[in-house]
């Protein structure tokens, strides 16, 4: 071949560059569930749970029911904390608690003295904001390990999800219950301890005495209502946000509620007063 055949057939040669690409293939549809604000989301969850957990899978939530349920917990904290002095419930807790009857006087009294400080007060106002944060970080951390055991991969923003609107209705319904009782029936100065955890008993500890049985009234204590409406909201949750089958879903929540019990039961043992 000539010198001027192979310069015409190097011209007519498209340059590699210019070879077309195919296509890229289709990226696979978005899951963009149903839109719900912030708000719609506080209210759906109590009336449409399933609609308010799929709007949460595309775009999970957590900080708005946190503060939520941290604002009525702090809320009757405080109503419980006006209504009866301080003082007066440090005194009866350290008088009266199984775990100090083997004091002298006089260590009663030292302690007294040490827990009527303003800085233990203090703690006490700010402990449902410290306790709501570990509650909703840990929630979230179980649920996310469950559902990876049971081979549903999600993040945890999805798992948190799940776990701290599942808690918000039954933790709001009852703390509106503590708070009316509270201010309609205050409890005496003996009692408020063991108030601090809910004056409502919708489960049948309120028939056991609980300062003679603590691990009975602990265990009788966890067949609740409440606790019960929880445990079907986060099913539900967990179906829907880890599109989990619903065995899957009820053995997950289940595994960690028994745990949970397993923990209660074993405080109740050590520190002799009922967790429930």
């Amino acid at each position: 071949m000539s010198e001027i055949e192979n310069r015409v057939a190097e011209a007519a040669t498209p340059p590699a560059d210019n070879v077309p690409l195919p296509p890229p293939p289709p990226s696979p549809p978005r899951d963009e569930g149903p839109r719900m604000s912030a708000l719609e989301t506080l209210s759906g969850i109590f009336f449409e749970p399933g609609r308010t957990f799929e709007a949460l899978r595309a775009r999970p939530r957590v900080l708005v029911a946190a503060l939520v349920m941290t604002f009525f917990t702090l809320l009757y904290t405080v109503v419980l904390l006006q209504k009866v002095p301080y003082e007066e419930m440090v005194r009866e807790s350290v008088m009266n608690s199984p775990a100090t009857a083997e004091m002298s006087q006089e260590q009663k009294d030292q302690a007294i003295e040490m827990r009527s400080k303003p800085i233990f007060k203090y703690i006490s106002y700010l402990s449902p904001l410290i306790g709501m944060a570990i509650y909703v970080a840990l929630g979230g951390a179980l649920y996310l390990l469950g559902s990876l055991a049971a081979g549903k991969g999600i993040s945890y923003p999805q798992a948190a999800s799940v776990w701290t609107y599942s808690s918000l209705p039954p933790l709001v319904l009852v703390m509106i219950a503590n708070i009316i009782i509270a201010f309609l029936r205050p409890p005496d100065p003996s009692q408020a301890e063991q108030a601090m955890r809910g004056m409502v008993k919708a489960n049948p500890s309120a028939f056991i005495d609980g300062a003679a049985n603590p691990v009975l009234a602990t265990a009788v204590g966890s067949i609740d209502l409440f606790a019960i409406i929880g445990l079907v909201l986060a099913s539900i949750g967990l179906r829907k946000v880890a599109r989990m089958s619903s065995g899957s879903a009820w053995a997950v929540v289940l595994a960690f509620f028994l745990l949970g019990l397993v923990f209660k039961i074993a405080a109740a043992a050590i520190l002799k007063t009922p967790m429930a």
